[in-house]
């Protein structure tokens, strides 16, 4: 069941109660809970926090959390399974579910007691209408009922033979509407359910809750912020999506941020330490304000597809870029911050002149910079690269739970030395992509199978463990894609999807899969779910689609090659 209004059905109904938060490993999901915890706190809610990882975990997690508390919610988690079938739940528990992840299963939106579902439908989401997939099961009884009860005390024996003859030919009719009923159902459910995709950002929904609570400042801001840039660095949604979603919230800043000038007005040496947060053009570098131009250029996705940086001569061609720019070596190859300030100054406007020249049309794109103090500056993709690379970061002394919480002290202005350090990790991330998306194309290791192209690393693979974690080996498939597009003399490239795979657990013999859409599509709708689906119906294979995103799944390395072999004949 949606709920209309967060404020009255949702905000209200949780005050002066024991909540369980559960809270899925992804940034967005990350930025609503930093808000959710700061709502709680002002209205001194108790909660439990408890990250998940998939639905295995979600089903764990709620066993052993869930006494003696009635109210669930869970961000960015079981909006797309049936809750009440995963968790088995008492009838008085309630679950408040923030879930971007789409297509919503129709169970949770038609169950008007325990779901409660706090984003809205998408308008193009094509929703099912409960009659055309919920039918009363006491169609059949009555029919078998009809059918024991034929041998009624009438009086002759053909009375009896017309009256079963006629009951006969009535079951048969009900029998062939409820197959052709059956049939349209199956229909309607797989065109509903074959496209997995995202909806809009959870931290938004949440953000736009505290300013319904009249309890909004920057900080909450900055973390919807966030989330929803997540979503266009991760290829989540579409770029038409990302644009009305930060106009909406450029509103917000300059509503804020005036507030913000009154208050200070009085105070100019706090004014100019104050957080702010300003909306202007940047540029698809990742982290150069905290890195060496050189290395930014090279390691930035879209930068290094457009020059071809993994050739020789890509990187002559990006020392021709550097050179007529007017940026000498030296200067591009020391941190950003340390560069001449002229040089820091004129940077962006050197870049958007030769942009054309370089066919980097897209490289100036809009987004939001925070500022407090004299020398914090941060662009919002600096901060989601930061997190990602921290939520990644697991070890052997290192749980996932302590990953987590690292990655929620990013968000902290408090704990800056986290953010530095996330911001380090996310270097070697980069780097590391980068030189295995070089590899890879240097041993032609990404192969077409005819209806899609394929990623194989290997055990043993230089850094093979990072690509064991969704979101590096996503970052990674995307890179592959966009590279192996620029570099083919295929003319049908542009349209072949791509599915990478990467050692995941050596002790059980498992390997991750992820499958993206091709570069062509400017919709982010992902096929691949219901297509892993099936060929593991198919070959048998031991698949588990554990992972809350359906498009990426664990699989037996054993199995993958019938697999793959499934894949190329469902999707020819």
């Amino acid at each position: 069941m949606y709920v209309e209004d967060l404020k009255k059905d949702f905000y209200n109904v949780l005050i002066g109660k024991r909540i369980l938060l559960l809270v899925n490993h992804d940034i967005d999901a990350i930025c609503a809970c930093k808000i959710l915890q700061c709502l709680f706190r002002y209205d001194s809610i108790l909660y439990t926090l408890v990250p998940v990882q998939g639905i295995t975990d979600l089903q764990n997690v709620y066993g052993e959390n869930s006494e003696e508390v009635k109210y669930i919610v869970l961000v960015n988690c079981g909006g797309t399974i049936d809750i009440v079938e995963a968790l088995q739940p008492k009838e008085d528990v309630v679950f408040f579910v923030i879930d971007s992840h789409k297509p919503t299963d129709v169970c949770n939106v038609y169950n008007n007691g325990q779901i409660r579902l706090l984003s809205k439908a998408e308008d193009d989401e094509g929703i099912p209408e409960f009659e055309e997939i919920f039918q009363d099961e006491s169609e059949e009884e009555d029919e078998d009922g009809s059918n024991a009860g034929s041998g009624d005390e009438d009086g002759t024996e053909e009375s009896r033979q017309a009256k079963r003859r006629r009951l006969d030919e009535e079951a048969i009719l009900r029998r062939r509407e409820r197959r052709l009923w059956e049939e349209k159902r199956d229909r309607l459910m797989f065109d509903y359910t074959q496209f997995n995709y995202y909806g809009r950002s959870s931290a938004v929904i949440m953000f736009e809750l505290a300013w319904k609570l009249s309890k909004d400042n920057m900080d909450l801001l900055w973390w919807a912020i966030v989330g929803v840039t997540e979503q266009i660095l991760l290829y989540k949604v579409e770029n038409q999506q990302y644009v009305l979603e930060t106009g909406n919230l450029q509103g917000h800043v300059a509503r804020l941020g005036y507030q913000g000038e009154v208050l200070d007005d009085e105070n100019s040496t706090h004014h100019k330490t104050a957080l702010k947060i300003t909306y202007e053009k940047d540029l698809q570098l990742a982290l150069y304000r905290h890195w060496t131009v050189e290395a930014s250029l090279q390691h930035s996705m879209y930068s290094a597809v457009k020059l071809k940086l993994w050739t020789l001569r890509g990187k002559k061609k990006l020392h021709e870029l550097l050179a007529e720019m007017g940026l000498p070596l030296v200067q591009s190859r020391q941190k950003f911050g340390a560069m001449d300030l002229v040089l820091r100054q004129e940077f962006q406007s050197m870049i958007a002149k030769l942009a054309d020249k370089y066919q980097l049309h897209d490289i100036v794109y809009a987004s939001f910079i925070l500022q407090y103090g004299f020398r914090s500056r941060y662009c919002a993709a600096d901060i989601v690269y930061a997190m990602l690379a921290t939520l990644e970061s697991m070890g052997r002394d290192k749980s996932p739970a302590d990953c987590f919480l690292e990655a929620l002290d990013c968000l902290s202005r408090q704990k800056k030395c986290v953010l530095e350090e996330g911001i380090e990790k996310a270097k070697r991330m980069l780097t590391c992509i980068f030189k295995q998306v070089q590899a890879a194309l240097d041993m032609h290791q990404v192969i077409s199978a005819g209806p899609f192209v394929y990623l194989i690393l290997q055990e043993g693979t230089l850094d093979a463990k990072m690509f064991s974690r969704p979101h590096c080996i996503t970052l990674l498939a995307h890179f592959a894609l966009r590279a192996y597009v620029a570099s083919s003399r295929n003319r049908r490239a542009p349209s072949l999807p791509l599915i990478a795979s990467a050692p995941h657990d050596l002790d059980r013999g498992t390997c991750l899969v992820v499958g993206i859409p091709p570069t062509c599509e400017d919709s982010p709708k992902n096929f691949f779910g219901k297509a892993f689906e099936r060929a593991a119906e198919k070959t048998s294979a031991r698949m588990l689609p554990d992972y809350l995103d359906s498009s990426i799944v664990q699989l037996k390395t054993e199995d993958r090659t019938r697999f793959f072999d499934a894949l190329t004949t469902l999707l020819s």
